[in-house]
């Protein structure tokens, strides 16, 4: 797979501290869910630090992985499995666990609300009894914002606060099958020892995404892109912080290793916090300035409740994490790089 400039710029600008280097230095790391969006960076950050890291990427889709990764040669490993049968028969003796896994298609979940709760609490599990079983020395699971539930106000929101879920509604089997899966952490690292964290995620977009990428950041992207206006199906009142993909890589490995078994750590880029709308009015002032954001409602569509949640990281901050790129300039590299994608079809 021939990398994107941007793509591949994003990559070598990602390194490890010294102390994370010496941690991680000739471990074994398994990334689930390696061919998503986050997995995938961090299966290529790793790799590009040249420092005896082995990487078994754990997949559902083999040749897309190898197709994905065939850049990388031996430095990854990869492994097409079921979650829970790897973990529970797994020769591999893992010393890191980066637990992506997860669907994120807003459709897939309203409309398999069962599969989408549970996978989210027996991966969860298989991968703390592993860790249980075989001492490993830290393991973080991607959460989500959604997890706050709806909160109306623009108060900064720690990891402590959860509003409102609506229990009767499809669409939060994610968000309480994520909730679920963070408690567990919490039970498993208070009864048994286990080092597992909580990475709770804001959108989190940047280069790398799927040209296909239906989240509205992406369709965004490309209403800028060909000069079109930028099309609600909601009035935008929703509200959320962002983080860039690389920034993301970064946290997940302050949590792995410095977290604090059973700690949910909130993942977002100061200063990001924005509007559903007021993101769409910055892709029309950046790239194109002759175009207007527009409501166009849509009947029964799969989209969250609007919520403001105004995610605080400062417990993240507090263990020396430091994002790099602004919200301006995430927009700015996610249009180049979706540019520099298809340039490279014609």
């Amino acid at each position: 797979m021939e990398l994107s400039v941007t793509l591949q710029e994003d990559i070598d600008s990602f390194s490890l501290t010294p102390d994370q280097i010496e941690k991680l230095g000739g471990s074994r790391v398994v990334v689930t869910g390696a061919t998503g969006l986050i997995g995938s960076m961090v299966v290529r950050c790793l790799a590009a630090q040249n420092c005896g890291i082995r990487l078994i990427a754990l997949v559902r889709n083999r040749l897309k992985a190898e197709a994905m990764f065939a850049d990388l040669g031996d430095k990854v490993l990869i492994e097409d499995a079921d979650i829970c049968q790897y973990f529970d028969g797994s020769p591999l003796m893992a010393d890191y666990i980066i637990h992506c896994a997860s669907p994120t298609n807003g459709r897939y979940i309203s409309d398999h609300p069962a599969q989408t709760y549970l996978l989210a609490i027996t991966t969860m599990r298989a991968i703390l009894e592993y860790a249980r079983r075989n001492r490993v020395k830290g393991v973080v699971y991607l959460s989500s914002i959604e997890v706050c539930g709806q909160i109306f106000d623009s108060d900064p929101v720690d990891e402590t606060r959860i509003g409102a879920i609506d229990r009767q509604s499809p669409r939060s089997s994610y968000a309480l099958g994520k909730l679920a899966a963070e408690y567990m952490a919490f039970c498993y690292a208070r009864e048994y020892g286990v080092p597992a964290t909580v990475a709770r995620l804001t959108q989190t977009f940047g280069a790398g995404i799927a040209p296909d990428d239906n989240r509205v950041f992406a369709q965004f992207a490309r209403s800028a892109i060909e000069g079109r206006d930028i099309r609600l199906h909601t009035e935008g009142r929703s509200a959320k912080p962002y983080c860039y993909t690389v920034d993301c890589v970064s946290a997940l490995i302050y949590i792995l290793l410095k977290g604090q078994p059973g700690e949910v750590y909130n993942v977002a880029t100061p200063g990001s916090y924005v509007t559903v709308r007021r993101l769409g009015e910055m892709f029309c002032e950046i790239f194109n300035p002759q175009g207007k954001v527009v409501v166009v409602p849509v009947e029964n569509a799969a989209y969250a409740p609007d919520t403001t949640v105004n995610l605080a990281p400062d417990k993240l901050l507090a263990l020396g994490w430091r994002p790099r790129v602004a919200l301006p300039d995430m927009l700015r590299r996610l249009v180049r790089y979706l540019r520099e994608v298809s340039n490279s079809k014609k």
